[in-house]
């Protein structure tokens, strides 16, 4: 039982494109670029809307720590 050598791997992508044909074959890798392509946009989304909410709630703190401030100043 040895690894499978050129001549299977042929027989097999040949019974898969007679199976599948070229155009559903095409199809399902354009589909599948659509996904990766999705998927990137996706974890890149996540990323930017990760690296925006710390700085939201520091500046936040810190307009609160400035209001607290002008209060013990004032009264």
């Amino acid at each position: 039982m040895g690894a499978f050598s050129f001549w299977h791997i042929l027989v097999v992508l040949v019974l898969v494109l007679l199976l599948f044909g070229r155009g559903k074959i095409s199809g399902l890798m354009g589909d599948l670029a659509q996904g990766i392509k999705s998927f990137k946009r996706g974890m890149a989304d996540e990323t930017t809307a990760k690296t925006d909410e710390p700085a939201k709630s520091i500046d936040a703190k810190a307009e609160s720590a400035a209001n607290v401030r002008k209060e013990t100043a004032q009264g």
